[in-house]
């Protein structure tokens, strides 16, 4: 009889550890699952998902403009926040329900109740029922991040992105601290549902790590479609006036918000665990160390997505489970590549972005060429709209393969999915040359680019 209750015990019940879970249990695998919240994690229910939603929400604000120049004669448009926050309520809890049948199907015990690991081989789940301890083979930690606020005079007036989609009332006046694409993405999100937004970041430029050119020209546009975008600043206090709040900012100056959002970065979810208990080795930034099978320090225990704080992003998580679900339950032949890994910011306009910015290339390869055009969208010709649309290659001198896609503009990440594919294939400037383009669509421009940006 094994002394263990189960081959594989999952703390936290979001996307990398349901989905460790599941293949687990589908490969034979007696699996235990605790989660204290709902199921789907920050990416179901406070994040990629809500987050999603409400910018396609915000986006109909620039549609119903944009439908004059078309033909279209509407009415005025009347937003109702409480609805919207109701049906996203009702899609997110159909999610967790999705995700608890995926569970039970696979064979999953899925435990209710917070997870402490007591030594490398034993968990104690405190739930209602009072707690109880389960020896595992292996353990995986999977609980994710949660947001990080500094501490300043008027900290506890401000709110995170986990309280952004049920406030109530609706802010009319919201200010977001941070510079990263959570930050901007709210902001944007808002903007389009009709709040006054400023947007505070202490940096010169926001989205450090993108490319140069994606950040200037988001900031570009974003201000063009009215967001109050300021660099080099940052808050001093916030103080409670009245029914509203006063940001006062280090220049001195007072803005008047309703709401405050501080997006200023997320933290590994560690606390509480017990992993110093478990001999569980952290690094400087808190995340749990782990080698490329998700070993931690203790063999016994593995760790998969933002706990580990390596790249922050739904799918990684996803791969980085399967490759522990191989390693442990299958042929241990599953790798996990950070090369070339795609990803979207869902601003208005949109980033979509896989490789290398030029940056990058240029430290990496030396030499370079760069393609780079802006436009303004056909869509956007009779209705008027301003807004314009980049995009750029960065090609490897040396080898011509492409090693770096940017593009901001709509469906941007539609869009760059599809390329990231060929570079993941290896494709050349000459493959891409090649390419015949669907016309007339952004998309094509990206194989029509034939002149390098003289440098």
């Amino acid at each position: 009889m094994s002394d263990f209750d189960c081959d594989l015990f999952v703390v936290g019940g979001g996307s990398g550890g349901v989905r460790a879970a599941r293949m687990a249990g589908q490969r034979g695998a007696r699996v235990m699952l605790a989660e204290a919240a709902a199921l789907g994690g920050t990416c179901v229910n406070v994040g990629c998902i809500p987050k999603k939603l409400y910018s396609y929400a915000a986006q109909f604000a620039q549609d119903f403009e944009d439908a004059a120049g078309y033909g279209w004669d509407l009415q005025p448009a009347r937003f109702d926040w409480r609805r919207l926050k109701a049906n996203r309520a009702r899609e997110i809890a159909r999610l967790n329900g999705v995700y608890e049948h995926l569970l039970r199907t696979a064979g999953v015990e899925l435990l209710r109740g917070w997870a402490t690991l007591c030594d490398p081989h034993t968990v104690q789940v405190a739930s209602a029922e009072g707690p109880r301890r389960w020896r595992a083979r292996h353990i995986l930690v999977a609980t994710g991040g949660t947001p990080s606020v500094p501490h300043f005079p008027g900290r506890e007036h401000v709110l995170t992105s986990d309280s952004m989609f049920d406030l109530e009332p609706f802010p009319r006046r919201l200010v977001v601290v941070g510079g990263g694409y959570i930050a901007c993405e709210f902001a944007s999100i808002f903007h389009g549902l009709g709040a006054q937004v400023t947007q505070l970041y202490r940096g010169e430029q926001v989205l450090r790590g993108f490319d140069d050119d994606v950040r200037a020209f988001l900031a570009q546009e974003v201000r063009r479609h009215g967001v109050d975008l300021r660099l080099r600043s940052d808050v001093a206090a916030i103080a409670r006036d009245g029914d509203a709040l006063a940001v006062t900012l280090a220049g001195g100056e007072v803005l008047p918000a309703d709401a405050v959002l501080y997006a200023t970065g997320r933290v590994p979810n560690v606390a509480g665990l017990g992993l110093d208990a478990a001999g569980v080795r952290l690094s400087a930034h808190g995340g749990i160390v782990v080698d490329d099978s998700y070993r931690s320090s203790v063999p016994s225990v593995l760790a998969v997505g933002d706990v580990t704080a390596r790249l922050q992003l739904t799918p990684v998580a996803l791969a980085e489970a399967m490759v522990v679900v191989d390693q442990l339950f299958g042929e241990g032949r599953r790798a996990m590549s950070y090369e070339l890994v795609p990803t979207a910011v869902f601003t208005h306009p949109a980033i979509g972005t896989v490789g290398l910015t030029e940056q990058q290339a240029r430290e990496r390869h030396g030499q370079v060429r760069i393609f780079r055009t802006d436009f303004r969208a056909l869509k956007n010709t009779l209705s008027g709209n301003p807004e314009r649309t980049l995009m750029k290659l960065v090609v490897d001198a040396a080898s011509d393969r492409v090693v770096g896609l940017h593009m901001v503009g709509p469906d941007a990440g539609e869009i760059v999915q599809g390329f990231a594919v060929a570079m993941k294939a290896g494709a050349t400037k000459a493959v891409f040359d090649g390419t015949i383009g669907i016309h007339p669509s952004a998309a094509e421009e990206f194989v029509t680019l034939r002149e390098p940006v003289a440098m």
